[in-house]
């Protein structure tokens, strides 16, 4: 589904990316691990056009999208929740719901948005900014599901979010992926990391370092205090 290949970025003359290789297959679910500052959230955001590559490929369902401006990617079929969560807060949480549509969801997408997040739907009226981190992390992602995407790509989705409300957005991003819809997932939690995803992706230095299933890399305590700085 997803192909990554050989991608190089750099912010000014400073080389992140340093020849990314990355592969995500139908349905399957992914979490790009690694220390901080090793290019993770880099990595997303030359996937969503959002930063510009000096080398590489893209291939998203047989289509090179290296070169798709960023506003058009969503069209393909991926959606995307970055750190930050990128909502309106001046608007409220059913036109935040609305960014990227023609015009309303249909009644079947609105009903599985608002049974995935019953929270939403007693706060549509109310201003995106009100809400706490954990109901705005909510929003974000119903906002990508309202879409239809074939791939979800996540950043952080559980940071700064009060422990109550990490279970419940642990267990949807999971019910998620059953659905079918592909998961990308950059998340420091490596417990949650390992419980979302079949497969795990370690970054060091700009470039994937190790890559294998879930089940194995958490048998391999000398891997993970290697390239995590961590015991689980």
């Amino acid at each position: 589904m997803l192909k990554v290949k050989n991608v190089h970025a750099k912010y000014g003359k400073l080389p992140v990316l340093r020849g990314v290789d990355l592969e995500i297959g139908e349905g399957q679910a992914v979490a790009l691990v690694g220390r901080n500052g090793v290019g993770k959230s880099t990595t997303l955001r030359a996937i969503m056009g959002l930063m510009p590559k000096s080398d590489g490929t893209v291939i998203f369902n047989g289509e090179d999208i290296s070169k798709v401006p960023g506003h058009r990617i969503p069209h393909r079929g991926i959606g995307y929740v970055p750190q930050g969560r990128g909502l309106f807060p001046n608007l409220t949480v059913y036109e935040n719901l609305c960014i990227g549509l023609p015009g309303d969801p249909d009644a079947e997408m609105k009903d599985y948005v608002y049974t995935s997040f019953p929270r939403l739907e007693e706060r549509s009226r109310q201003a995106a900014g009100t809400l706490s981190g954990g109901e705005q992390q909510m929003l974000a992602i119903a906002r990508c599901l309202v879409m239809r995407p074939k791939l979800l790509i996540l950043d952080e989705p559980t940071e700064g979010i009060m422990p109550s409300l990490v279970a419940q957005i642990r267990s949807e991003i999971k019910s998620i992926n059953e659905k079918g819809v592909s998961i990308l997932l950059v998340e420091q939690n490596i417990k949650m990391a390992l419980r979302i995803c079949s497969r795990l992706a370690i970054m060091e230095k700009g470039v994937v370092v190790h890559e294998g299933l879930s089940e194995e890399i958490r048998n391999q305590p000398e891997l993970l205090k290697r390239y995590l700085g961590l015991t689980l």
